[in-house]
């Protein structure tokens, strides 16, 4: 570089304005939904990361058992909100 020249300048260039647009919804908004069922939902991933979990431990792993336990106490407590709102 020679006196302060700068040989490698970026300069900004504005976005275009199509770049900004939302983008078009994809679903259809009468399609039919099934009702979530958060209660057997919750359940079965309670039991899949209790048994993470345990497969951890048994692993020696204590701080990826200790992940996976906190991850199934959230939905330990999810089922048990749900049980206590119907």
């Amino acid at each position: 570089m020679q006196n302060g020249a700068r040989t490698n300048v970026r300069t900004h260039r504005p976005r275009p304005a199509s770049s900004f647009a939302p983008r078009p919804n994809r679903r259809a908004s009468n399609a039919v939904r099934p009702e979530p069922q958060s209660s057997h939902n919750a359940q079965r991933n309670y039991q899949r990361y209790l048994a993470l979990a345990q497969a951890e431990a048994q692993a020696g792993n204590s701080i990826g058992a200790e992940n996976y336990y906190q991850h199934a106490e959230h939905y330990f407590r999810s089922m048990s909100s749900d049980r206590g709102t119907t």
